[in-house]
Parts: C-alpha cells; structure tokens; sequence
C-alpha cells in the first residue's frame, strides 16, 4: 500500500463518518411528541418491551433489547420470522412491541401486526417509512429520517442503522433516567465481567455474622489470641451488641510480646487500639481497596449508616472478587 492509497482510504473514510453524523444529526431534529409518548408507555409498563426486527433491522434490534434489559427494563428480542413459527406466543397485552424496520414494508415484520394487534399489544414503530405499512399500523411512530446511506450505492444500510441504534439508546437513557436507575442496580443485572466488578459494593464481599472475630473489652489477653488465630484476619474486634468499642491486631501482639513483662490475663481493653479502621457497608469495594492502601491496612470492619458493626473485609476478599 503507497501513501497515496493510503490518503483515499482516509478520505472515503472521512466521507462515512460525515454522513452519518449528518443522519444523527437529522435524527435529533426527528425528536417529537411521539418518542415522549413511547417513553412514557414503556416506562408504564406493566409487562416486557418486546422488540422485533429482521436482518440488519434485526441486529439492531437484539442490540437495543440488551441495553433496555441491562438499564432497568425487561425486554427481549423476537426474530421476525421466527415469531411467524410459534415465537409470538411470547407476546401478551400487557407488554409493548418496538418494531424496527427502516423501509417499513419488510414482509415478516408487517405479518406480524394483525396478531399483535388482536393481543392487544401497542406498537412503537421505528422506520424510515412514514406512510409504510409498519408506520400506519403503530401506535406511536418514530421516524428515521435518513434518506443517505454511507454505502456508495445507497443500498447496504449503514447511516440508516446508526440512526437507528441511536435512537434506540436515546430511549433506553430516557427512560432509565426516569427510573431512578443507581450504579447499584447495574450491578445487579451484571454480576460477571469488570463492569460487575467495578460495582460490587462492601457488603457483596465482607464476613458477617459469626464469621467477624469479635471479643468483648474484658476478655483476657489469651482468649483474645485464640479468637484471632481461629479467625484468621489477623485481627479482633472488640466491643458488644453491634457496637464497635477497638480492636486488637497480630501487630499489637508483636509490640506485647517484645516488652520485658506482660500479663496474659489482663483485660483486651488495656491493649486494644480505640479508632479500627471502618468502611459503611454501602460502599464500592473499590473504596474499601482505596482506603486499606491510604491507611496501610489490609483488614476494614464495616458498618451500616448507623454505625452498628455488620462485618468485616480482607483484602484477600477483594483480590479474590477482582477488585484490587
């Protein structure tokens, strides 16, 4: 490859990415009464969006169902023509049907409208075709404006489908803002991978219950090093009734152990540190890995909002979790 080939690759390049800006560009100006409508619907809904395509439609389809379904919204994608053969029965009228078709007239797509029609089921039609069959039958009609597509030919849908996943993404973001949607609740819906990860909270990874070593202020100094080498975080709380009072560490025993006497019979809370490092529970785990490097520890108790003790976090929890 010389330059010169190189400059046209870049030119025709260019040339894509123009158009379709400009089809985004015009899709914005596309915005109108109905895509409030539609949002509304959907945020309303007492059952699932269903959302249909075919072909490059299709895919585009699959792809706006999964950004509904991982934003707060129960949705899956039917393939329209295997909805022809049977797929259909998953529809009821309590759900919505988001049909995507840019020219408005493909067959399995507008087959399927008597019969989502006889359910019940109200149709936002996404096309490009605003006198097409599919517009004509659909409730509330958002129009993709494109009349260019990228493809020298104008004929392989490229501007058109961009137009059209956009639109799909500016309704999933509508809507999920309107429902309240917190990092929490993505966590939910993605338990594995780094966005999953990214979101775990302290309370998906700590110890709680009879797994916290906990002590109270005047249990000995040896039933104290018992209970730390049972648990092994190479620590103890100390305190009673979900209140936090110290905490004794393998660190603290070393100092002990190194003084000229020591009575292994005296009370933990002669010994104990008054201030343990703490974390609320609602944190993201990443903070607890954050806080454990700022203060140089590699153990956090954790606390609700109240300050009530609820467990506790190693480091190795973290690692294991794949946060740190």
């Amino acid at each position: 490859m010389n330059s010169e080939n190189g400059k046209d690759w870049i030119e025709q390049a260019t040339v894509v990415l123009d158009i379709e800006m400009k089809a985004l560009e015009e899709q914005k100006q596309a915005l109108g009464q109905d895509f409030i409508d539609a949002a509304s619907l959907i945020l309303n809904l007492k059952g699932k969006l269903v959302i249909i395509g075919m072909g490059k439609s299709g895919i585009i389809a699959r792809k706006i169902a999964a950004t509904f379904a991982s934003t707060g919204t129960p949705a899956f994608f039917v393939h329209a023509a295997e909805a022809q053969h049977g797929d259909l029965g998953m529809i009821t009228a309590d759900d919505a049907v988001l049909a995507l078709s840019h020219s408005g007239e493909t067959d399995e797509v507008c087959g399927l409208l008597p019969t989502i029609k006889r359910l019940g089921a109200p149709i936002i039609a996404m096309t490009g075709g605003e006198a097409s069959t599919l517009a004509k039958h659909a409730d509330y009609l958002l129009h993709i404006p494109v009349t260019q597509e990228a493809c020298p030919m104008n004929l392989a849908p490229t501007a058109s489908t961009t137009a059209t996943l956009a639109l799909g993404d500016a309704l999933a973001v509508v809507v999920l803002k309107h429902r309240g949607i917190q990092p929490e609740d993505f966590a939910r819906v993605h338990p594995a991978g780094s966005l999953g990860r990214r979101l775990l909270t302290v309370a998906d990874v700590m110890h709680t219950g009879n797994k916290i070593p906990m002590v109270t202020a005047e249990t000995s100094l040896t039933d104290a090093i018992y209970t730390m080498s049972s648990f092994r975080f190479g620590i103890t709380g100390v305190g009673s009734d979900g209140k936090l009072e110290g905490c004794l560490t393998d660190g603290d025993l070393r100092r002990i152990l190194q003084q000229d006497e020591w009575d292994m019979q005296q009370p933990v809370a002669k010994l104990m540190h008054t201030s343990p490092q703490t974390i609320e529970e609602s944190h993201l785990a990443s903070e607890a890995v954050r806080l454990m490097e700022e203060k140089k520890v590699t153990v956090l108790f954790v606390t609700n909002e109240a300050g009530v003790l609820q467990g506790i976090v190693h480091l190795h929890d973290l690692l294991q979790a794949g946060i740190a």
